[in-house]
């Protein structure tokens, strides 16, 4: 780590940090509140993800949309209106929305072949986003001038590393650039998360084979064929199996690569100030 003791952090010039775990739990919370603050630099991956490199899959899909509609079709053959999403650190909607749900069109779902080729699309842009980070840091200070940096991380970076490997590429990477803390959520946190997921399921990103699998044990269970899937049940049903699937990789990733903070001590900081009180804390626990 970058950063071995409360010391080192806290005497730290420059400090830069990753911020990992479900979605949720305060990694956005927290990013744009030391943005707020004036002196840190916030990186979003997902916001990268959706504009650099994905950007152009998810307009297109708004094109073929429109060219199904024969005004926008006569305006877009000719160059008369300009189609493009509008991604924020806080609205990432055109992207979830690009990621789709697997099942029934007339439900709005996608072709599991196409599903999971979007879920390729993101993997690739979601690596290619992490290695990305030690670049943004020198760019935030040489561009900007901000020493502090904080890396908000997607829910899914547990499903692009490997965290027992002690040469995964992107872990690799990232820390020899930022220290990773893990915003560890409790088992009431995890039923709070289902519960608004069921309340409104959105795409998310999942590691092929477990993808596979819950696909195929889903059409199985239920006996149904590919077409007949109600979308939004398919993602609700596999949820809670995706964060049970994640929660010993982030477990790994704190323990092999970084620190952890509870959320319940994430959902208390109000400043900057804090938030590096916390993470000294973190760090000597670790010591």
């Amino acid at each position: 780590m970058i950063y071995r003791t409360p010391d080192d952090w806290r005497a730290a010039p420059r400090k830069r940090v990753l911020l990992f775990g479900m979605s949720g739990l305060g990694k956005t919370h927290v990013s744009n509140l030391l943005r707020a603050s004036g002196s840190w630099f916030h990186y979003s991956i997902d916001y990268r993800i959706g504009t650099r490199y994905m950007g152009e899959h998810i307009a297109d899909n708004f094109k073929r949309e429109a060219m199904k509609v024969p005004l926008l079709r006569e305006l877009l053959m000719t160059d008369s209106v300009h189609i493009t999403s509008n991604i924020t650190f806080n609205n990432l909607a055109p992207l979830s929305t690009y990621l789709g749900k697997p099942g029934d069109p007339a439900k709005g779902g996608l072709p599991f072949a196409e599903y999971m080729k979007r879920q390729k699309q993101h993997r690739e842009a979601e690596i290619a986003s992490l290695l990305d980070t030690g670049r943004f840091i020198e760019r935030a200070h040489d561009l900007y001038g901000y020493d502090n940096f904080i890396c908000d991380s997607g829910g899914s970076i547990c499903e692009v590393v490997d965290p027992e490997d002690p040469a995964d590429p992107v872990l690799t990477a990232l820390s020899r650039s930022v220290l990773m803390i893990w915003i560890e959520g409790s088992g009431a946190h995890t039923e709070e998360l289902i519960r608004r997921f069921d309340r409104a399921p959105k795409p998310m990103y999942y590691q092929p084979e477990f993808l596979h699998a819950a696909w195929e044990e889903y059409l199985s269970d239920n006996k149904l064929k590919e077409g007949d899937v109600d979308p939004d049940a398919f993602v609700r049903w596999t949820y809670a199996r995706a964060l049970a699937h994640r929660q010993p990789r982030y477990t790994a990733m704190a323990r092999n690569w970084g620190v952890s903070v509870t959320a319940e001590a994430v959902a208390k900081v109000a400043t900057a100030a804090e938030f590096i009180d916390l993470i000294a804390r973190a760090l000597e626990v670790q010591a």
